[in-house]
């Protein structure tokens, strides 16, 4: 049975450039259903991070609906749309996004505190213990290698048991063994919570783990594979 958690239909996107309007994405319609991770993958400008970014309210689509858990994110303000990030999804970035004035600890709970979890600090403990970094938790970004960083920033998207994870590129800026160690962690804190997963990559062996492939070319889909 058909149980979509982010639901796509007739979705573009269209950006002011130097040159006048450019458009980013084409009558995007798409499904991702519940606890499927879902690979977006193709060349780069084909619009994949675009497309993540409308699926988390970050970016708003110029034309189509984009509902996600029953809710549609296109009528939402942006402090309502902010409010139901808070709630319901995880994103981590390429760039880390890391607070360089704040441990990696308080990092991990402030979002919680926003969102008013009573038990902010201990559940950011769980969660930077479930990715490795309990001992560091004290320290700076500044104090931790990019792997390290990486997983400070996985660990403050799990930390709210999301139903949605959003992940772009996040091995972009990593070595080979830490981009690897990434991918396992991401996959864990996504079975652990039971989330769906949307995974942008350039890398085809990367998008396999996942259960589907989307190749976006163009701002347009070209084809999907099981």
């Amino acid at each position: 049975m058909s149980d979509p958690v982010l639901s796509l239909s007739g979705v573009g996107l269209s950006l002011n450039g130097n040159a006048g309007l450019v458009e980013i994405l084409h009558a995007i319609s798409l499904d991702v259903q519940r606890g499927e991770s879902l690979g977006l993958v193709g060349p780069s400008g084909s619009g994949k991070s675009s497309l993540l970014m409308l699926m988390g309210g970050l970016e708003s689509a110029t034309t189509g609906t984009i509902t996600a858990l029953g809710q549609d994110l296109t009528a939402m303000s942006e402090d309502q749309l902010a409010r139901f990030r808070r709630q319901h999804m995880g994103v981590v970035f390429q760039s880390f996004h890391l607070i360089p004035t704040m441990t990696a600890l308080e990092n991990v709970a402030t979002p919680l505190e926003l969102a008013g979890h009573a038990d902010a600090f201990d559940r950011a403990m769980e969660e930077l213990r479930a990715v490795g970094l309990a001992a560091r938790a004290d320290h700076y970004p500044s104090q931790m290698s990019g792997g390290e960083q990486q997983r400070v920033a996985l660990a403050r998207a799990s930390a709210p048991r999301p139903q949605i994870l959003l992940a772009d590129e996040p091995t972009g800026n990593l070595d080979g063994t830490n981009g690897t160690a990434i991918i396992e962690l991401l996959f864990g804190l996504r079975d652990r919570h039971g989330a769906t997963l949307v995974l942008v990559t350039h890398a085809d062996d990367l998008a396999s783990r996942c259960d589907r492939v989307i190749r976006l070319r163009d701002g347009r889909l070209d084809g999907d594979t099981a």
